[in-house]
């Protein structure tokens, strides 16, 4: 039986596997239509064929253009497609995400492009598509919690007056002291994914007030250590707990009603 078209709508990026492929299944299965993307609209394509016979027909779609979160271009040409089709978003889940090997400039760039700069961009590009009400889950991680980060470092993420511009500029300066090997000196941990993710937290800080005024909540969670391909095969958890923490976000009351600007893991707030 063919969902019906006024189901709520939720899109997932990285929707092709693991994390991405099990919320979209979830959020189905709770009733919602969901748009699934992928660099490569192929694989929404198998993305969407794979949940077929778990969910309603037709609950989960692929979108037929490729969204790669890194890409500004990508992300524009996608938001066209959507506009272009009257699709109104009611619920936003930021899940595509990369932990690249090594350190050096070009894979914290890489890692910030995907991690951090693309959620913003998405979510931005989104927004006017977003109905009141509307939800924005980022999909985080415990790295980006801030114990342990430098005093000085943690003074700027946590500062009330911190604004979307000072954030973008305070992740642009970690590239630039990675690439002139002053990192370190500036308090800055040897790891891109985690600056990525404490990045990420602070944006969902920075919006929530933001967006509150449109009803619309932003929270940041914590899947936990999963068993992905990125989490490995040795991770605790499996990838269905995982994303009920992400579809436990993304289908919670908004308009006031629920929470906003929080960190969550299962349904419980975490520290920054």
């Amino acid at each position: 039986m063919p969902v019906a078209s006024n189901r709520p709508c939720a899109l997932v990026t990285g929707a092709n596997r693991g994390l991405g492929l099990e919320t979209a299944r979830q959020l189905a299965a709770s009733g919602l239509r969901v748009i699934a993307t992928s660099r490569d609209p192929a694989d929404a394509r198998a993305a969407a064929a794979a949940l077929a016979g778990k969910v309603d027909d037709g609950a989960v779609e692929p979108l037929p253009v490729a969204l790669d979160v890194a890409d500004p271009a990508s992300i524009a040409a996608a938001v066209d497609h959507l506009r272009g089709a009257a699709t109104s978003i009611d619920v936003l889940v930021n899940n595509a995400g990369v932990s690249l090997d090594g350190f050096d400039a070009r894979v914290a760039r890489a890692t910030l492009a995907t991690n951090f700069f693309g959620p913003l961009r998405v979510t931005e590009a989104l927004l006017p598509l977003m109905s009141a009400g509307g939800v924005v889950v980022m999909v985080s991680s415990g790295m980006g919690e801030l114990g342990g980060l430098d005093p000085g470092l943690r003074a700027r993420f946590t500062d009330a007056a911190l604004t979307r511009d000072a954030l973008v500029d305070l992740m642009d300066a970690f590239v630039a002291d990675v690439a002139a090997g002053r990192h370190r000196e500036r308090g800055w941990p040897s790891n891109a994914y985690r600056v990525s993710k404490i990045g990420l937290n602070a944006l969902v800080r920075v919006w929530a007030p933001q967006l509150a005024e449109r009803r619309i909540a932003i929270n940041a969670v914590c899947p936990g250590w999963v068993r992905t391909d990125m989490g490995g095969r040795g991770a605790s958890r499996s990838v269905d707990k995982g994303a009920a923490s992400i579809v436990w976000a993304a289908t919670h009351p908004a308009g006031g009603s629920g929470p906003t600007g929080g960190f969550f893991r299962d349904g419980r707030a975490i520290d920054w």
